[in-house]
């Protein structure tokens, strides 16, 4: 079976353009990762919790549910340029402002959750926006390279923002906050460098019907359905990124850098997993190599799990990131070329809630699950989890299973 995916409104390959578009991303990502390994670190240090981590993911995840459905229908109606714009800046300012707090010498974790709460708002429309942009960038046939290459870039700078974080942290964590701001502003600048030849194609006006619209879609087409709630209950089972300050500080026995190491590790995974799919695409069981990938996600989630050793919990997470990756391309291209653009803020809103917000919600399930039963038992229970959610969607899903080729109408 092969998985049609219709042609986009042909738009010329602006090359500049998309440079821009992946620097920004570039930028955005390592201030967001520099920024969290900091956080994690200083909430952490703060109360010594393991649930209050669980919390640092709440605060960003409530938003995005509160928000999700209108800010799709903002990114179908409103210039996505300009949202992005508004977004990088809204981002800066919360930088700065856990700069300030920092400087001044924070005693209480709640300025942060303030602050984080905007920033999960911020990212509620920022995320539509961002997502459906791309596929304006490139054609057709050449939007599957343009998505892996943008994961490349996206993994790169996970790879580089949590040991920068981790470095920069042991200097100052105010140092952190700043740099992370100038980021976001200089994500500004390449964002309002991006231009596209044609006009976006614009929803309908606001009402019941044209919000909810993207949820019909994604529930009555099965194929998009499977692999973006596949990834949402992964991700969600297999949170033990959140738990990573107790690895490194209880159980690994290491510092900040250490942290950062660990927090890279999945990213350097996934880039070489990216990479490799650049020049190797998926041609022939698509569907079938996705869903082993996700059952390999939960078997290093368990070996994650169970070391006591340093190099063999980077290399646990190095394979969670890679494994991860490949359900992430797959999912990317048969949800953003399968739709009309004058939907792909919705779509791209309601697999935010799918996606985006679930790593929140992993967070806080197993920020709540190591309260309860012990941190390492909650991490192999979601490793575990994932392995049944495999079996389980390889049944239910079988247009998923069944996806040999992703190719263009």
């Amino acid at each position: 079976m092969e998985a049609v995916i219709p042609n986009s409104p042909t738009v010329a390959f602006r090359y500049t353009s998309f440079r821009y578009f992946v620097l920004t991303r570039f930028l955005s990502t390592t201030a967001s990762e520099m920024q969290s390994v900091a956080i994690a670190w200083q909430v952490y240090n703060l109360t010594h919790r393991p649930m209050d981590l669980g919390f640092v993911g709440l605060a960003q995840f409530l938003p995005g549910i509160l928000l999700f459905l209108v800010a799709g229908h903002v990114a179908d109606r409103v210039s996505r340029i300009k949202i992005l714009v508004t977004c990088y800046c809204v981002f800066a300012m919360c930088s700065a402002a856990l700069f300030w707090f920092s400087w001044q010498g924070i005693t209480s974790v709640y300025p942060v959750y303030a602050v984080l709460l905007v920033n999960g708002a911020t990212r509620a429309f920022n995320w539509p926006a961002g997502q459906a942009f791309l596929p304006r960038l490139v054609p057709a046939e050449h939007f599957p390279n343009a998505v892996t290459w943008n994961s490349s870039i996206f993994q790169g700078a996970t790879l580089c923002g949590p040991i920068l974080g981790g470095i920069l942290y042991g200097v100052s964590p105010t140092l952190v906050y700043f740099l992370s701001a100038l980021a976001y502003f200089l994500a500004l600048f390449s964002t309002s460098r991006i231009q596209v030849s044609g006009a976006q194609a614009k929803a309908a006006g606001f009402s019941p019907d044209t919000v909810l619209e993207g949820f019909r879609y994604i529930f009555d087409n099965k194929l998009i359905l499977g692999s973006i709630s596949l990834d949402l209950f992964a991700v969600f089972l297999g949170g033990a990124v959140a738990l990573l300050p107790v690895y490194a500080r209880d159980i690994l026995k290491v510092d900040t850098v250490g942290l950062g190491i660990l927090r890279s590790a999945p990213g350097l995974g996934a880039i070489l997993t990216a990479i490799f799919l650049a020049y190797k695409p998926l041609k022939k069981r698509a569907g079938k190599t996705m869903l082993v990938a996700v059952a390999l996600f939960g078997v290093f989630t368990i070996v994650f799990g169970v070391s006591r050793t340093l190099p063999v919990s980077v290399l646990a997470l190095a394979m969670v990131g890679a494994t991860d990756m490949v359900s992430v391309v797959v999912r990317h291209i048969v949800t953003q070329l399968a739709v009309p653009d004058d939907m792909r803020g919705r779509i791209s809103a309601v697999n935010m809630i799918f996606i985006g917000t679930s790593n929140e919600v992993g967070q806080f399930e197993s920020g709540l699950t190591a309260q309860w039963m012990g941190t390492v038992p909650a991490v192999i229970a979601g490793g575990v989890g994932t392995i049944l959610i495999v079996i389980l969607w390889w049944y239910l899903f079988p247009k998923l299973r069944d996806v040999d080729r992703l190719v263009a109408e």
